[in-house]
């Protein structure tokens, strides 16, 4: 995606030292490489979902409310949503915390301000997990048993 293509509060989060735009065929070695929390932001085109604007602004204030040094990976609309899918998240924007490249959870959608506060406090606590994938589940000894939700 071409510089002037990405919307100008997108563009100015992208200028900040905390943040970097993740392209798709980078995504993999940058979990690899990553230590610490990494805030990754899913984009969609601000015409459809006009929210993306709004977490665009958001993001940066979830960096300085961090009780510990936090990155802010963007994912622009062609990557969000390829990506989607390994996450499992329902609503455009998302943001998904990682820690050391490993899922804690995702806050999805539009939010007040305390939720994502309290959202956020709660996932810096978690331990890491297993995404909650688009899929279905499947039974190796065909019994049901345990199934993810």
């Amino acid at each position: 995606m071409m510089t002037n293509e990405i919307p100008p509060l997108i563009a100015r989060l992208l200028e900040r030292p905390d943040t970097f735009e993740i392209p798709l065929e980078a995504f993999d070695e940058v979990l690899k490489k990553t230590s610490g929390l990494l805030l990754l932001f899913f984009t969609e085109d601000p015409v459809r979902y006009r929210e993306t604007l709004d977490l665009a602004v958001i993001a940066p204030e979830l960096l300085t409310t961090s009780t510990e040094p936090m990155c802010l990976g963007v994912l622009l609309p062609e990557a969000a949503r390829a990506l989607q899918p390994r996450y499992g998240f329902r609503r455009w924007p998302a943001f998904v915390l990682l820690r050391d490249g490993q899922y804690l959870g995702v806050i999805d959608g539009m939010r007040p301000w305390d939720e994502y506060q309290r959202e956020m406090a709660r996932l810096q606590q978690a331990e890491p997990s297993r995404p909650p994938t688009v899929g279905i589940t499947v039974s190796a000894d065909g019994h049901g048993g345990d199934h993810c939700h």
